[in-house]
């Protein structure tokens, strides 16, 4: 696996999202699986149900976790609060790497509860890398941002959307949780090619990757989470891991949730590409020497 300070030098394989339908399933029947993603803001609680669920996962299992919340593009400061229950949860999870959205979602203290695009200026970044750098420093553990979907663009905007993700990751010095269910959904959205933004970004800094299903629609494609990778995705991951190396890998289901194992199933997936991509680093350095000696 791609083992990198971003992610804590882990070598973590396919998770998948802990949900609440999948709760008794899980425990009584103790699955294999390498890690489950928890949404922190479900956790930061003082007990109940949630708690004791997730305290029995983690017996058994490795968790990471990954917030809905935290705005790093909002102008409104930081809820230190929130950052101080967040801390609690990342201590009793041992998370080796912390995730959330490179977005806003939050105005003079009222929030939209949604991940809103940014404009790609300089000004948005400065305000992104300031909050990122404090939560870094706080947490005391690695941040991964993740690139959202979009469905609208900003005039304002003054470089592209894989632009603004390299300057903020380099300055805020943080990782990158590639979400290329979102490459995808805003390539078709905004007619890009989305192996430029795969090909762009630092591949050094990818703590984590996702992936997911969509709707489509006449005119657009909506990130809904609730449909199966379909086989453009599973391509571009394919040429993710190409480039960025064995990455620990996130199957996203959020709605209209099947069965455990349905979704288990789709995830491991994504296991026949990393061995292929295994394979591929394995064979190269034979095939090096044989074009060195010709």
């Amino acid at each position: 696996m791609a083992a990198n300070r971003f992610n804590g030098f882990t070598h973590y394989g396919i998770g998948i999202g802990l949900r609440i339908p999948h709760y008794r399933h899980i425990l009584e029947q103790k699955p294999v699986v390498d890690w489950f993603e928890i949404i922190s803001e479900n956790y930061m609680l003082d007990g109940g149900r949630p708690l004791a669920v997730l305290d029995a996962i983690l017996e058994q299992y490795r968790v990471v976790q990954h917030g809905v919340s935290m705005y790093f593009g909002s102008v409104d400061p930081l809820n230190r609060e929130h950052l101080k229950r967040l801390k609690e949860l990342t201590r009793r999870t041992k998370t080796p790497w912390l995730t959330d959205h490179l977005c806003w979602g939050s105005v003079d203290g009222r929030y939209t509860h949604d991940l809103m695009p940014l404009p790609y200026t300089w000004e948005a970044i400065d305000v992104t890398v300031s909050k990122i750098r404090q939560v870094q420093d706080f947490l005391e553990i690695p941040v991964a941002v993740e690139n959202v979907s979009s469905y609208a663009e900003f005039h304002e905007s003054e470089m592209t959307e894989w632009e603004f993700l390299n300057e903020v990751v380099e300055r805020a010095d943080c990782g990158i949780l590639l979400d290329v269910n979102n490459i995808y959904v805003s390539s078709v959205n905004h007619s890009f090619d989305p192996h430029v933004y795969v090909d762009s970004v630092p591949a050094e800094r990818v703590a984590q990757i996702h992936i997911a299903g969509h709707s489509k629609y006449e005119k657009y494609i909506l990130d809904t989470h609730d449909h199966p990778v379909i086989d453009p995705v599973w391509k571009l991951y394919a040429h993710a891991i190409r480039r960025c190396g064995l990455t620990p890998t996130l199957l996203e289901w959020d709605d209209k949730i099947p069965t455990f194992d349905e979704v288990h199933g789709e995830a491991l997936k994504a296991k026949q590409f990393l061995a292929d991509v295994a394979t591929e680093n394995v064979l190269q350095p034979e095939s090096n020497a044989i074009e060195a000696r010709v």
